[in-house]
C-alpha cells in the first residue's frame, strides 16, 4: 500500500485499468470491494506497530485526520455487517479521550484545533446511533463522549468578535487563533443536531438554530436563488473578510445537520434549508461524479483536502436517510462517484491502492489515507437504505449519556487561553531553549 513514487508510477501502467470490480447493486461486491480499501487504509495505521500510538495514523497525517478515519471504519463495520474491526476501532476511539474524557488528550492539547475534537465528536456519535459495541466504562459511554465534546465546544462560542461563532484554533498561541471557520462551527452544529434528534432534548436544537443563525448573519452561508453555498470562513477581527472557499465537508456538514433537524422537528425550515443546501451542492459533481472543487482541477488539494469526499459522502447519505425526499439525487451521485472511485482504486504494489481524481477512469498516482478514505465512504454508503437508520435513545439507542459530561474539566480546556505580555514572553523563551537543545543534541550526535 505505502509504495515509493516510482515504483508506484511502474506498476500503475500495468494495473491501472483493471480498478476494483463493483457491483452496485450487490451486497457482496460492495462488502468485498471495501473490504480491500479499508485493509489499504489501515496499512497507515501505528497503533499496532513498535513505537506506535494508539487511536494514531502514520505523518503526515494529524490528529483530526484520525477522528475522521475511525468515523469511516465505524460506517464500514455497520455498512458491509462485518465486525472484525470493531475491537481495534473502539481500541482507539476509547485510548484517545483525554484525562477528561472530552478528546483533549494530553498528546494534542496544546496544538488541537476546534475542528480537530469535532471530528472525533462526529466519530462517536455515530457510534451512539449505529449502536457500536459499547466501551465497559459508562464514563466513556459514546452518548456521553459526545455530549463531553458539544459541552467543551459550546463553551467556547465567542461573542466578542464576529457576534458568535467557534474559532479555529482553541488556543491563542496557535496560528488560526484569529480566524473563525466554518468547519469548527460546523461540527458543533452537526453534533448539535444529532443529539437533539438522539436525546429528544431541544435545548440541543436551540443551539443549532443560533449556530446557523450566526453562519446566515456573517455571511458564510451564500443564497442564490433557491441554492444555499458555504463559505469557509472569516477573520476575527475583520468580520467582513470573508474567505470564499467551498469545501464539500463544510457543504456537508451543514447539509446532514439540517437533515438531522428537519428528521427530528418534522419543521418545515428545516427540509427547506436541507433542499436549499443540496441544491448548492451540485457544484462538486460533474456528470454526477464527486470532487474537490475549490483544488482537485490544478491538482493543488492538500493532505487534509484529499480526505474532505470522504465526510460528504458520509453527510450525503446520512441526509438521503434523513430527508427521504434528497434521497433519489443523492443516490444518483453516490452511485456514479462509486463507480468511478473503484475505476481509481487500481494501483500500488496490491493492485486496489486508490487515487484522487475520479474522472480518470483508472489510477492517476496519487495515494494516501485520504484517498482510501473518500473511496471506502462513498461505496459504503450506497448501502445506506438497506439497514436501520440511526438510532436515538427512545428508539433502539443503548448507549449511556451524560448532559453534564465534560464540565469537569479546568478552563484551559472550556474556553480560549488568555495571554499577556509575560506569559507570550515566556513561553517565546521556552521554544528557544528547547529548540537549542535540539541542535545542541544534534551536533552532538553528529560529531
Amino acid at each position: 500500500m505505502k509504495i515509493f513514487p516510482v515504483f508506484s508510477a511502474l506498476l500503475g501502467i500495468l494495473v491501472s485499468v483493471i480498478g476494483l470490480e463493483l457491483d452496485v447493486h450487490s451486497k457482496s461486491s460492495i462488502q468485498k470491494a471495501t473490504s480491500l480499501i479499508a485493509q489499504g487504509l489501515l496499512d497507515y495505521y501505528e497503533g499496532t506497530k513498535y513505537g506506535g500510538t494508539i487511536g494514531m495514523f502514520s505523518w503526515p497525517y494529524y490528529w483530526w485526520e484520525a477522528g475522521g478515519a475511525w468515523g469511516s471504519l465505524i460506517d464500514y463495520s455497520y455498512y458491509t455487517e462485518n465486525d472484525t474491526l470493531v475491537p481495534i476501532i473502539k481500541q482507539a476511539l476509547t485510548y484517545q479521550t483525554g484525562e477528561d474524557d472530552n478528546y483533549i488528550p494530553l498528546n494534542q492539547s496544546t496544538t488541537e484545533g476546534n475542528d480537530d475534537q469535532g471530528f472525533w465528536g462526529i466519530a462517536v456519535m455515530a457510534a451512539a446511533e449505529k449502536n457500536f459495541s459499547n466501551p465497559s466504562d459508562p464514563k466513556k459511554a459514546w452518548l456521553t463522549l459526545a455530549q463531553a465534546v458539544f459541552n467543551t465546544m459550546s463553551a467556547r462560542w465567542d461573542t466578542k468578535d464576529c457576534g458568535g461563532g467557534l474559532r479555529w484554533q482553541i488556543f491563542q498561541w496557535n496560528s488560526g487563533y484569529d480566524y473563525k471557520n466554518t468547519v469548527s462551527t460546523g461540527c458543533l452544529f452537526n453534533i448539535a443536531a444529532r443529539l437533539a434528534r438522539y436525546t429528544g432534548n431541544d435545548s440541543y436544537s436551540d443551539w443549532a438554530e443560533k449556530i446557523w443563525e450566526w453562519f446566515d448573519s456573517v455571511g458564510l452561508l451564500a443564497v442564490s436563488g433557491d441554492s444555499y453555498y458555504i463559505y469557509d470562513g472569516v477573520e476575527a477581527k475583520a468580520c467582513e473578510n470573508i474567505t470564499k472557499y467551498q469545501w464539500t465537508y463544510n457543504q456537508g456538514l451543514l447539509l446532514s445537520g439540517c437533515a438531522f433537524l428537519y428528521n427530528h422537528t418534522e419543521d418545515e425550515v428545516w427540509h427547506n434549508r436541507t433542499k436549499a443546501l443540496l441544491k448548492g451542492s451540485r457544484v462538486f459533481f460533474q456528470n454526477d461524479t464527486m470532487y474537490e472543487a475549490a483544488c482537485q482541477p490544478a491538482n493543488t488539494c492538500s493532505q487534509d483536502q484529499r480526505s474532505f469526499k470522504a465526510y460528504f459522502s458520509r453527510f450525503l447519505g446520512l441526509t438521503a436517510v434523513m430527508a427521504p425526499e434528497t434521497s433519489d439525487t443523492i443516490m444518483t451521485w453516490l452511485t456514479a462517484s462509486a463507480k468511478a472511485a473503484a475505476q481509481s482504486c487500481s494501483g500500488g504494489t496490491d493492485g486496489h491502492t486508490c487515487g484522487t481524481n475520479w474522472f480518470k477512469h483508472s489510477w492517476d498516482g496519487n495515494y494516501g489515507l485520504g484517498e482510501q478514505m473518500c473511496a471506502l465512504e462513498v461505496i459504503q454508503n450506497l448501502r445506506v437504505h438497506d439497514l436501520p437508520p440511526p438510532y436515538t435513545a427512545h428508539e433502539g439507542g443503548s448507549s449511556i449519556g451524560n448532559p453534564a459530561a465534560g464540565y469537569s474539566v479546568t478552563t484551559a480546556n472550556a474556553s480560549p487561553l488568555k495571554l499577556d505580555g509575560g506569559d507570550k514572553a515566556g513561553a517565546a523563551i521556552i521554544t528557544i531553549i528547547i529548540s537549542a537543545s535540539l541542535i545542541g543534541s544534534g551536533i552532538w550526535l553528529i560529531l
